[in-house]
């Protein structure tokens, strides 16, 4: 496949311009909110284990290969080739779906769960799902302006 910019399309950044290029500065806020989902489930009680484990699967996962693909940016891996688009694009929709789903399954657990905590604990798993939720709504913008991106390459 010929690269992006060869064909007319956007390419993805390389190097610090990661951090200035809008969908890419995204990447900055996910690492943020996605590690305050994983410490505040990591943190907290677990008393619907099947629920919250996959609430960390999906905090830690996402977190991973955010961190992975913004320092594959970085180095330009990707080589302006098309198909690191695509990748970038069925990531983000896939994150997107993943953190909806735990987002609203941690919900479940924080309201299923709420006479037996603490007000402390419970507090904790409230702000788990706020984080969860604002991660997602962050993913969702990163996955529709990548297709955005990739349709045009």
């Amino acid at each position: 496949m010929a690269p992006a910019a060869a064909s007319g399309g956007s390419t993805l950044p390389s190097g610090f311009s990661v951090f200035t290029t809008f969908p890419d500065l995204l990447f900055i806020f996910e690492f943020v909110f996605g590690g305050l989902v994983w410490i505040l489930v990591a943190s907290s009680l677990v008393p619907i284990p099947l629920i919250q484990g996959w609430v960390m699967f999906v905090s830690v996962f996402c977190f991973m290969a955010t961190t992975a693909l913004l320092i594959l940016y970085i180095i330009n891996a990707h080589g302006g080739e098309t198909s690191w688009v695509t990748l970038d694009a069925a990531y983000n929709c896939v994150a997107a779906l993943f953190y909806l789903s735990a987002s609203v399954l941690e919900a479940l657990a924080t309201i299923l769960t709420r006479d037996g905590y603490t007000y402390k604990q419970y507090h904790e798993n409230i702000s788990a799902v706020v984080f969860s939720y604002v991660a997602t709504l962050l993913y969702v913008a990163h996955a529709v302006f990548s297709l955005i991106r990739w349709k045009s390459s």
